[in-house]
């Protein structure tokens, strides 16, 4: 799911950071001592490597759409050199027809696509709430007391989530509306067409109106960020009130059912083929998949936006994740998709609360991992540790040890002023496995144009990267081997930080089983070792 965050949380997190020096816009490229960021030492590995050779490296990225037609992506776009475009025949018999460059399982036979979607827990709800709903425990027949003491936990979260929403609503619009109000009236007031913190608290009068004026604003701008003007904390709360109807019409909405456009039977997980060949997701916000692809394949050297992280690689366009929560079985049919036509690490920048057909992902995690392929996913932005809260997908079902090939990642910052985390970022001792640069990440947009983001989304593809880096010039590695460099090749921070959603003060290493942020460098190192003893 692409997470939508209220913007008073956006901008407190924002504050922490702002008071900082921008980082520069390759940031996470860079290195810790050599440009004081704390980056992943890409540019020092590729200066290790120089003179070696590599090899194409394929990367499945599943995400909501790519723009694979961005001047920075197009040249390392995979194609499926078995498939004849265009004619309507499955070519290489792989049951998906005309998947040149992926394939897309949010689309229609018509060509039309999914974009919104509702989230997990609101599908939950609508399915079992005709069978159980004012259903009494005595009641349940044995066999259904399982999913019935589910169903309790399915509707105490929904209508807590859901009234939460509205009361956050409400918050929104009163305060957008007081935003409004207060920044005409000391516009008027000072003569000054841009407010700021500043202007207000130097505001003094016996005027009643202007000091509860003055009362209110301080209060929002120690909510938020005081480097900001009104204008542009209006702004900000004016987008989370698009977000607030997005969540009303879509997202907590019975009676949205956006998967009629795919055509497909939801509840039958072992279909293949349906769906189309738009990877790109035309008519769809796919900004979060070219920012993803562009992180990891973003063409090096070509004097064009940003440099990837790896340099001899292909990206495998595989949408799956609407705006909303993504469906299992499309999680699941995207994972295999990727591992059986040729993909040897697999982007997997998204992750929900409930997965009700958690068996079928794990069989194709299973089947990735019989395959070798590396399993890279972001542990998500709700500042949780998922230690002890869901995030799915995960590697955790049923196995007393995690999947050889499976990376969680969670986000760092630059590290000015001891930031080091990412104030939104899950964690979690045992179930995050290393952190990577997450903040002001500056990657590819649609329509050949350029934007920072963050989130452990892209933390993910940084962590991704590197992975295909490693593979590219040391094939031999298994995936298994480079999970475990990853691992140990880490740059150990040893700096207490507040910790994501608590702010108790607790070693960084304390975050995740690795305790350090991915490091190329140290990683190019250790796999030239583990790939020399191989060979003797």
């Amino acid at each position: 799911m692409k997470k939508l965050i209220f913007a008073l949380l956006f901008l407190a997190a924002f504050a922490l950071s702002a008071q900082d020096t921008p980082p520069p816009k390759n940031w996470f490229n860079l290195d810790p001592v050599k440009d004081s960021v704390n980056g992943v030492s890409t540019e020092k590995a590729y200066e290790y490597l120089k003179g070696k050779e590599s090899k194409k490296v394929l990367v499945a990225v599943i995400d909501s759409g790519i723009d694979i037609e961005h001047e920075d992506l197009k040249d390392v776009v995979w194609t499926n050199e078995d498939e004849i475009p265009g004619n309507g025949i499955d070519d290489d018999n792989n049951g998906y027809i005309d998947d040149v460059h992926g394939w897309n399982f949010l689309g229609g036979k018509d060509g039309r696509n999914v974009d919104e979607e509702t989230l997990e827990i609101t599908r939950e709800y609508k399915r079992l709430k005709p069978k159980y709903e004012g259903v009494s425990e005595s009641d349940v027949k044995k066999a259904d007391k399982e999913e019935y003491e589910y169903w309790k936990e399915i509707q105490t979260s929904f209508e807590k989530t859901y009234n939460e929403a509205k009361g956050q609503a409400m918050m929104m619009e009163n305060i957008q509306s007081q935003l409004i109000r207060y920044n005409k009236l000391f516009e008027a007031y000072l003569l000054d067409e841009e407010i700021t913190s500043e202007d207000i608290n130097k505001v003094s009068s016996t005027d009643e109106v202007i000091m509860r004026g003055k009362q209110m604003l301080t209060q929002i701008y120690n909510m938020t960020d005081n480097s900001l003007s009104l204008d542009t904390l209006i702004y900000f709360v004016q987008q989370d009130m698009e977000n607030i109807k997005k969540d009303a019409e879509f997202s907590y909405n019975l009676e949205f059912n956006p998967r009629e456009i795919v055509g497909d039977d939801p509840n039958r997980m072992d279909d293949i083929g349906y769906g189309n060949n738009d990877v790109i997701g035309k008519n769809t916000d796919n900004f979060h998949g070219t920012h993803v692809a562009g992180i990891i394949a973003a063409t090096r050297g070509n004097n064009l936006g940003i440099d990837g992280v790896a340099n001899n690689v292909e990206i495998m366009a595989i949408r799956a994740v609407p705006d909303g929560d993504e469906r299992d079985k499309d999680v699941a049919n995207a994972i295999r998709y990727a591992v059986d036509n040729g993909a040897q690490v697999i982007n997997m920048s998204f992750g929900k609360g409930y997965s009700p057909n958690t068996q079928y992902v794990y069989d194709a995690i299973e089947h990735a991992a019989k395959k070798g392929v590396l399993l890279v996913h972001a542990a998500g932005n709700s500042a949780e540790n998922i230690d002890e809260a869901n995030n799915f997908p995960n590697d955790k079902f049923g196995r007393k040890k995690d999947w050889p090939n499976w990376v969680e990642v969670g986000a760092s910052s630059w590290g000015s002023e001891n930031n080091y985390v990412g104030v939104f970022s899950n964690y979690g001792k045992k179930s995050v496995d290393v952190f990577a640069p997450g903040v002001a990440i500056y990657s590819l947009a649609p329509g050949n144009e350029y934007q920072d983001a963050q989130g452990t989304s892209m933390a993910s593809p940084v962590t991704a990267g590197v992975a295909a880096l490693l593979l590219s010039y040391f094939p031999d590695l298994e995936a298994e081997q480079i999970k475990d460099i990853l691992m140990k090749s880490v740059r150990g921070v040893e700096v207490k930080v507040n910790e994501p959603g608590t702010g108790e003060e607790v070693k960084f290493s304390n975050l995740s089983v690795s305790g350090g942020i991915i490091n190329a460098y140290e990683a190019v190192k250790m796999a030239e070792s583990m790939s020399l003893k191989g060979k003797k």
